[in-house]
């Protein structure tokens, strides 16, 4: 889906991402890189095809855009360097030529050589690429620029024609300030309440439509 932002077009993916056309640049938020491996290490049994399936739609995001910048706006990985980790080891090294940024979430406690290992550029609490500012969590500061920031999992619950609740996660954009969702598979869905003026894009297993 197209949508328009401060004059700006965006692409909004049903992978979870968001494609700015005039910077090439693919966004996205929560990726939690070794969450899986994470909690197996302590001792709870998740398949180590999780981190996989989460990189190989990264490829195919890629391949649709071909982006020169990826922007990642926090909680890139969700601990230290271990199995998951090494596998984004080997992604990295087949786009040698990528641009990629990242704003630190809270879960992102690398050590800065890690960071330099992998060609990832850090900026501690924000970047500015006029006319947002990407964050990790709510904005403290509301000014000329748009912020986009994650960290809360959006979703929003849809209705079907037989009663049955769905949820969905989505793209929030707000009067001021618009939220990624997660781009893991294996992460929660927080719902939001719709204030005046808010829209909401919920991603399913098609499309990206506005509800």
């Amino acid at each position: 889906m197209n949508i328009s932002c401060r004059g700006e077009n965006l692409i909004l993916s049903k992978e979870r991402a968001i494609y700015w056309e005039t910077q090439q640049m693919l966004i996205l938020s929560d990726l939690h890189i070794g969450k899986s491996a994470h909690f197996r290490k302590h001792g709870i049994q998740v398949p180590a095809t999780v981190g996989l399936t989460d990189l190989q739609r990264l490829n195919h995001l890629m391949a649709a855009f071909l982006p020169k910048t990826l922007l990642v706006t926090g909680d890139m990985f969700h601990h230290n360097i271990n199995s998951d980790a090494n596998a984004f080891m080997e992604w990295r090294r087949a786009y040698p030529d990528l641009k990629v940024v990242l704003v630190k979430g809270n879960h992102d406690s690398l050590k800065n050589e890690d960071y330099q290992a992998l060609g990832i550029t850090v900026h501690q609490h924000q970047f500015l690429q006029y006319p947002f500012r990407f964050i990790h969590d709510k904005p403290l500061v509301f000014d000329e620029y748009y912020n986009i920031s994650g960290h809360i999992h959006p979703g929003v619950l849809l209705y079907g024609k037989a009663r049955q609740r769905l949820k969905f996660p989505c793209f929030y954009f707000g009067i001021h300030c618009a939220v990624l969702p997660a781009f893991s598979v294996f992460t929660g869905l927080k719902l939001l309440t719709a204030a005046e003026g808010d829209r909401f894009y919920a991603i399913t297993p098609d499309k990206v439509m506005e509800v």
